[in-house]
């Protein structure tokens, strides 16, 4: 595993240095430079989604029971909670960072593991922050967008943000390999089977998917990174899409 976060490492930064070396558009406006090299590596992911990831997503949502699923998605949604208040803290939301590290508390102790989400009955909201949108926060521009291998949407300073998120991922310090790897996998397999409804509906009302996952990605980004008030100006490039 190891290896492969070095080989990724080494995309990323690459990405971030695109940063602020590329500001060319589309003619809507969306920053997006390398189209042909998204579109090839778009169907690549997408392809290879298919063949591996998507049966076995479909295969796990079929076998586990609702609720043994609820509970599994529960635990990895707490163990997020630690980068989220990490970043809340670096944005300068120290109440947010407070109510954060209290959900992960409360989850992680009365919630059994986070297997039962008892914060959120209690008035502990989940939030939805990572370096991504602290870089953003802090004044550095979204850069290019840009599709990475097997990650799927990014910007470049989505892609340096995935680093200390990397980082203060639990998951990512588990010592023995065998038990790492099966635990990444088992998240990886929770996340897709938790948007196989959504999936459907995209590939329903989409003409170019492509375009419709990357107008949504950076909406939401944007969206994300202005806690749901984005500048009006930045976020009209999107309304011809969303029409």
């Amino acid at each position: 595993m190891s290896r492969l976060i070095n080989l990724a490492r080494v995309g990323l930064v690459a990405s971030a240095m695109l940063v602020s070396g590329c500001a060319t558009t589309s003619e809507n406006g969306v920053n997006d430079p390398f189209e042909g090299y998204n579109r090839a590596m778009f169907k690549f992911n997408d392809v290879v989604d298919r063949a591996v990831v998507r049966p076995v997503a479909k295969g796990y949502d079929t076998v586990v029971p609702e609720p043994i699923s609820w509970g599994i998605s529960n635990f990895f949604s707490n163990l997020n909670d630690i980068t989220v208040a990490i970043n809340s803290l670096l944005q300068g939301k120290f109440r947010q960072a407070g109510q954060d590290a209290g959900r992960f508390i409360l989850n992680s102790t009365v919630g059994v593991a986070g297997i039962f989400d008892v914060a959120t009955p209690a008035g502990y909201t989940k939030n939805n922050e990572d370096f991504g949108q602290t870089l953003g926060v802090w004044g550095f521009d979204t850069g290019p967008y840009i599709v990475l291998p097997f990650l799927g949407p990014s910007t470049g300073r989505d892609a340096l943000g995935r680093i200390p998120d990397w980082y203060t991922d639990p998951v990512m310090h588990i010592d023995h390999t065998e038990t790492r790897y099966a635990v990444i996998g088992t998240r990886v397999i929770d996340t897709r089977a938790n948007l196989l409804k959504a999936e459907s509906v995209m590939r329903q009302a989409a003409t170019d998917e492509y375009t419709y996952v990357r107008d949504a990605y950076l909406q939401r980004r944007l969206f994300l990174v202005h806690d749901g008030n984005p500048p009006q100006d930045d976020y009209d490039i999107f309304d011809d899409d969303i029409d």
